[in-house]
């Protein structure tokens, strides 16, 4: 065989298994998470606000850089926390963003302005904050909370309490009933990816806590 295949020959398997080794040696890049401790508050700062009707509002909160994701995973969600009027309010809310957009996160949130509802006249607390908030404020988010955590292809763990180890439920057929913000978990679910081989059939049902 010829002296310069053979050379040829030699550093295609050289460089070959160096590719390989470096391959194996190097672990696979994750995207750096936000919220990396469910019992610690992160300030986020609001960097858009889009009105969607009259008293809806999507919030679009910054993360720390531009390759941050949220990580929160399907069905589980954020508090957050801000003081009002020298009280603390704490509201559990659904991002409508998926946890693999880098950057930033999303909360769409239905705005209860004070003297419109008689039963509630001081509005809902923590939306009229929300809408009060001006671009570059900063407000606490804490997370990811809730017992459940769905998979992908019918596939939940849950746990019984906080302090209990997940365990895994598989079902092919899931019916929803949502309220307020979690039409966002439905959402989230049914557009997930890893859905072909499950059918889900759901009901909304409209309500919301102030």
């Amino acid at each position: 065989m010829d002296t310069m295949v053979i050379i040829a020959l030699a550093v295609v398997i050289v460089s070959t298994l160096l590719f390989m080794i470096k391959s194996m040696g190097t672990p696979e890049k994750k995207e750096p998470v936000t919220l990396l401790d469910p019992n610690t508050k992160y300030p986020l700062p609001l960097i858009e606000k889009q009105e969607i009707s009259h008293d809806t509002k999507r919030f679009r909160f910054g993360l720390p850089s531009s390759e941050h994701i949220l990580g929160l995973p399907i069905g589980q969600h954020i508090y957050l926390s801000a003081k009002v009027n020298g009280s603390l309010v704490v509201r559990a809310y659904t991002p409508v963003s998926s946890d693999e957009v880098k950057g930033h996160v999303d909360l769409v949130v239905k705005v209860y302005y004070k003297n419109v509802n008689p039963k509630f006249p001081d509005g809902g607390k923590m939306s009229q904050y929300l809408d009060n908030l001006k671009i570059g404020d900063t407000i606490d988010f804490r997370g990811p909370n809730g017992l459940l955590v769905y998979k992908g292809k019918g596939v939940f763990a849950i746990r019984p309490d906080k302090k209990s180890e997940p365990r895994l439920k598989t079902t092919k057929h899931i019916g929803m009933l949502a309220g307020g913000t979690d039409v966002s978990q439905v959402q989230k679910k049914t557009t997930s990816q890893n859905n072909q081989s499950m059918q889900c059939d759901f009901d909304l049902n409209f309500n919301a806590i102030l």
